[in-house]
């Protein structure tokens, strides 16, 4: 008896170790799961804030801002002037879907997005892991009519 609680509590003790050692040894599908704030974006962006989300089984969702956005002057997003509403919609993106980590690359597969061109698309990431922070670049692709790179830092919060 005394020995399989001896075998018992030792096991758990690795368990606990391991958990404790971090998450280097993790597999990339299981460190990119929780919850991400961004922290840094390329010098080009405009993007100052946003988080990012990825659950256990698959799913995720992003929500990202412009620095510098202003209040609505209604504070009513459907009263407010079309100016107000396109200035709002052009500083502001979210989408959600499920994802698969691919090797280097993470794939959101889009099924709800505030722009509605990319509902049933891939979006597709380079992901580099460097502890509680990840990197998420994009390839070249078209951001105010002019193709450039994004890299965007993102913290794991607590």
């Amino acid at each position: 008896m005394v020995s399989r609680v001896v075998a018992l509590l030792s096991a758990f003790a690795i368990v606990i170790g391991a958990a404790q050692a971090g998450n280097d040894d993790l597999k990339p599908l299981e460190k990119i799961v929780g919850t991400w704030r961004l922290v840094a974006a390329s010098p080009t962006s405009p993007l100052q804030a946003g988080f990012i989300t990825y659950t256990g089984d698959g799913r995720m969702s992003a929500i990202l801002r412009h620095g510098g956005r202003k209040p609505l002057t209604t504070g009513d997003r459907i009263s407010a002037s079309v100016e107000e509403r396109a200035e709002a919609f052009a500083t502001l993106f979210a989408y959600a879907g499920s994802y698969d980590v691919v090797g280097d690359k993470i794939v959101h597969h889009v099924e709800i997005a505030s722009v509605e061109n990319w509902v049933n698309t891939d979006l597709i990431r380079l992901v580099r892991f460097d502890g509680d922070r990840i990197t998420l670049t994009t390839p070249p692709l078209s951001v105010g009519g002019k193709i450039q790179t994004t890299e965007l830092v993102w913290e794991r919060v607590r």
